[in-house]
């Protein structure tokens, strides 16, 4: 038994800039109860199906022929109903939403011979839904259009069908195959369609009724003039507003009249007939399967099993309104198909769309306007002239044609807007120019390909910077290490190299980067006369031993060391000696940083990283202010050693840095 849902809220949200989920649209069913054919009801034929109300319907239940099984769709239809109760019930309401921009489709289903083309053509006594939907469509774009309403429409056509899972135009049926394409919008495209304007109806049946003949048609047992291919008519209604900010909007309406499903035994299809009943029975199964598979929620629909899934993409699951009308026949003959024709119908009524309103904003192209000297920078001057211009240096020889199109920024070809808007906006296209490579502005770059550039030339200028810096630091080792060795050349001779057997060989002790500092100082002390600074150069004592005759020697520092003893050799260091007020007020500086500084600024400091930082805030914020630099190892922040380190080494990058003025 098929449950009730209620119907969902229509959606009038721009897909241009949507700021909110479009609110869903589930696909409404109307079943539709054709009369008996003549000849085909006898004197005790009752119908298996009986309308219970204007929305319900009830089939006898062929497992228990007491029980009913009971259907409730949007509408239902009994067989007295006339074409004019189909359409306006079902099929008018949904013509609004074209002129708001959004998609609409109509599906006549059911099995075959339940008179699906004559609801959705009819005769010309009693037309159909089509001929009907475009008489109502064209009035209202001719009273929307009017002179002096905001919206100027047009309409086009265009008519096809799927014969043997092929594409055919009917509007120019030697156009072949088509191919179905999917834009990266998701808007499912048919390149090489014929699309016809139409003003009137006399223009869509000059159209229609030629292409209608086109259409691939043949005789059953069940129908003289049996559909043998699946039938779309589109009609597209495109609408440009007068005024700025020249917005566009689309509307695609699809009816849709399917191939009935057909039981072979029935019909008696033999040779084409039964090829062609085998591609239209596949393409239906792959629709129910469609249908299956959204109802359930599967993370995979079927569409591009079926070139009919593919084309019903956007009306089932998509971002059409949509109706379904299935059309059943009352006979008992036709009890297996009426009633899978209702288990379908049921299951596509669960199905949700969300439609939207497919707008964009419309730029039309402008005479490029040459701005002046002053409102043009020097680069881009120098870029509006013209090669000979460049040349002879005359500003006001013309250009050749053939650079003119690199004259002018692309910006300003927009429409007639505000003055101060389309500077603002010429101006930020010139700032992204300036950023491109070799000249090429970024705007006419895609998006993704810009992205891409701009990480690259950020990550190449962090590796520029890298790269300095460290070359910088290589400059001061190059040049401290020619200065300890100047010295030591002046103070003792070269050494002289012992035979091979008796050489030794010791340990060379790392380059430290505390003897850059004192080259600075250096320079500092000499440029003044009473420096607060002083390098001292002392000799420390340093033996080497050898380790018990395997042929190799270590060092080993002590300071306790006697002169007399062999082996010995004295090592030429530099000590800096700073004045007890520089000293103080580095402490100062440094302490008041502690207690005011965030950790940020704490992270400047050197021997101090992230984790020590937030360590000093959360110190600072639970015991209070720091009263001496010391408190720092009473917290458990650094150790005594590494408090000794990180003094003198933010003192003297204080003293180098030329911070340190000497206490007041």
């Amino acid at each position: 038994m098929a449950a009730v849902t209620s119907g969902a809220g229509r959606c009038r949200l721009s897909k241009v800039g949507a700021g909110r989920r479009p609110p869903p649209a589930r696909v409404r069913v109307a079943v539709r109860l054709r009369p008996f054919v003549d000849g085909t009801a006898g004197a005790d034929d009752t119908p298996c199906v009986r309308g219970l109300d204007s929305c319900s319907l009830e089939i006898a239940n062929w497992r228990n022929h007491q029980e009913t099984l009971k259907y409730q769709f949007d509408a239902f239809y009994g067989e007295r109903s006339s074409q004019q109760d189909i359409y306006a019930g079902s099929v008018q309401p949904i013509l609004r939403h074209l002129l708001e921009g959004q998609n609409a489709s109509v599906l006549a289903y059911g099995p075959t011979g339940a008179g699906k083309t004559h609801t959705m053509l009819g005769s010309p006594e009693q037309p159909g839904v089509i001929p009907r939907a475009l008489m109502d469509l064209l009035q209202l774009t001719r009273e929307e259009g009017a002179e002096g309403r905001p919206w100027a429409l047009s309409v086009t056509m265009s008519y096809l069908e799927i014969y043997q899972e092929k594409v055919l135009d009917l509007l120019d049926p030697a156009s072949g195959d088509l191919v179905i394409r999917e834009d990266c919008r998701g808007n499912i495209l048919i390149p090489g369609l014929t699309h016809k304007p139409i003003t009137s109806f006399a223009d869509f049946e000059r159209h229609f009724l030629p292409a209608s003949r086109n259409r691939t048609v043949g005789a059953t047992r069940l129908n003289q003039r049996s559909s043998r291919s699946h039938a779309v008519l589109l009609v597209k209604v495109d609408q440009r507003e007068r005024l700025a900010p020249f917005r566009q909007r689309e509307g695609k309406l699809y009816l849709i009249d399917l191939a009935g499903s057909e039981d072979n035994r029935r019909t008696g299809n033999k040779g084409l007939r039964l090829k062609e009943s085998g591609a239209i029975n596949t393409s239906l199964f792959v629709l129910g399967k469609v249908v299956d598979a959204l109802h359930q929620g599967l993370p995979r629909v079927p569409y591009r099993d079926s070139k009919l899934t593919r084309l019903l993409q956007d009306s089932l699951g998509g971002s059409a309104h949509s109706i379904l009308i299935a059309n059943i026949g009352p006979e008992r003959c036709f009890y297996q198909d009426t009633l899978s024709a209702l288990n379908f119908a049921a299951r596509s009524k669960e199905v949700i769309n969300r439609p939207f309103t497919n707008e964009s904003l419309q730029l039309r192209v402008l005479a490029p306007v040459k701005l002046s000297q002053k409102e043009l920078g020097p680069s881009e001057a120098k870029k509006a002239r013209g090669p000979e211009e460049e040349k002879t240096g005359n500003p006001e020889s013309p250009a050749p044609p053939a650079s003119a199109s690199q004259k002018f920024s692309p910006l300003q070809k927009l429409s007639s807007m505000d003055p101060a808007v389309l500077q603002r906006l010429l101006s930020l296209d010139r700032l992204l120019g300036s950023q491109g490579t070799q000249g090429t502005p970024l705007l006419s770059t895609p998006r993704r390909e810009r992205m891409v550039l701009m990480k690259i030339v950020e990550e190449k200028d962090l590796e520029i910077e890298r790269l300095k810096m460290e070359q910088k630091e290589l400059e001061a080792q190059v040049l401290a290490q020619k200065a300890v060795d100047s010295t030591e050349g002046e103070n003792c001779s070269p050494p002289m190299l012992l035979p091979l057997a008796r050489r030794r060989v010791t340990v060379a002790k790392p380059l430290q980067k505390a003897v850059v500092m004192p080259l600075q100082l250096i320079q500092e002390q000499a440029a003044s006369p009473n420096p607060d600074i002083h390098i001292l150069k002392k000799n420390r004592k340093r033996k080497v031993r050898a380790a018990g005759g395997l042929g190799y020697t270590y060092s080993l520092e002590r300071e306790d060391l006697d002169a007399s003893e062999p082996q010995e050799k004295a090592e030429d260091c530099w000590e800096l000696q700073l004045s007890s007020g520089l000293l103080a007020h580095g402490r100062q500086k440094i302490l008041q940083l502690l207690n005011e500084g965030s950790a940020r600024d704490l992270r400047s400091l050197q021997r101090i990283g992230e984790k020590k930082a937030q360590l000093i805030v959360g110190c600072r914020e639970l015991h209070g202010p720091f009263s001496q630099v010391e408190d720092l190892e009473r917290v458990k922040v650094m150790s005594g050693r590494q408090l000794a380190s990180f003094l003198k080494a933010n003192i003297l990058g204080l003293a180098a840095a030329g911070q340190l003025g000497g206490p007041s």
